[in-house]
């Protein structure tokens, strides 16, 4: 009977301390953190993965130990020339202590409309003294390394770290984008319009120039024309005093023919004149010797 009594309260015992090992045993995944609390306090925060014991009355909360994403909305801000810009943005954090996290917002999901504050705030207050500009050259980089600098140091009093931030996409709003567009139209027109007036101008400077100087050119050209015809009638002129004086008859003989052979040509012309005319002196002698 003893014997059965004892069995009885070993077995008793042992499944006593099965339940109270198990239920101050727990195991840390290595993508979590714990945190052991006692009636609502915490007791201790466990951040190395693993088998880990506890007081059975004491219960245990995990929280994430990976990069957790933060996409917010985007939203409308103003850079520093008083733009309104749409900027769209995603970011990366780590809970780097367990417990102000959880003590901050209780859980992941109300965590995130808090730390999308902090990203706006961050983000107002740095583009609030750069331009549309400056975000889309190659000071990106620059400025989002400053945002990120300001919203972890607004982020740490929650016990999370931002380990990236990035800027997806920064614009104009569709009105602004559209006057915006239709003022640059404006200008580029305008810009067109002068550059082809300069251009007119400078045809017509162009044409004027090159005219004159054909003018003169043609002028120039006339000129020496007369001056070389009238120095050839001289010489012409001379040649033919020349001849004469040398041979009065033969020059007359010459002369004369020439004038045949220019009124006698094949045009069909036809001359109805008196054979005593003076202009047939020289066909009165065989020899070609007028007698007049």
């Amino acid at each position: 009977m003893r014997k059965v009594a004892f069995g009885v309260v070993a077995a008793a015992l042992l499944a006593i301390t099965a339940v109270v090992v198990a239920m101050s045993a727990f195991t840390v995944h290595q993508t979590q953190q714990a945190i052991v609390f006692q009636f609502g306090d915490p007791r201790q925060v466990i951040t190395n993965p693993g088998l880990h014991w506890k007081l059975p009355w004491q219960s245990v909360r995990y929280v994430e130990a990976r990069v957790l994403n933060l996409d917010p909305a985007a939203e409308e801000i103003v850079d520093k020339d008083k733009n309104r810009l749409v900027v769209d943005v995603i970011s990366r954090f780590v809970i780097k202590d367990p417990l102000l996290f959880v003590q901050s917002f209780g859980s992941e999901s109300n965590a995130e409309p808090r730390l999308a504050q902090v990203v706006s705030k961050a983000m107002r207050d740095v583009f609030a003294v750069e331009t549309l500009k400056s975000v889309l050259s190659d000071q990106r980089a620059a400025i989002m390394a400053r945002i990120l600098t300001v919203a972890n140091t607004d982020a740490t009093r929650f016990g999370i770290t931002f380990v990236d931030l990035r800027v997806r996409r920064a614009d104009l709003p569709r009105v602004n984008a559209e006057a915006i567009y239709q003022s640059m139209q404006t200008e580029r027109e305008r810009d067109a319009r002068e550059l082809r007036a300069e251009g007119q101008e400078a045809a017509i400077t162009i044409r004027a120039g090159a005219d004159r100087e054909r003018v003169e050119l043609v002028a120039k050209a006339q000129q020496r024309s007369q001056e070389l015809k009238g120095e050839g009638d001289g010489q012409a002129i001379r040649i033919y005093a020349e001849a004469f004086g040398q041979d009065p008859d033969f020059f007359a003989f010459y002369r004369s023919m020439e004038a045949y052979r220019n009124a006698l040509g094949s045009d069909g012309t036809t001359f109805v004149l008196s054979p005593n005319s003076d202009f047939f002196r020289f066909f009165e002698s065989l020899n070609g010797v007028s007698k007049r």
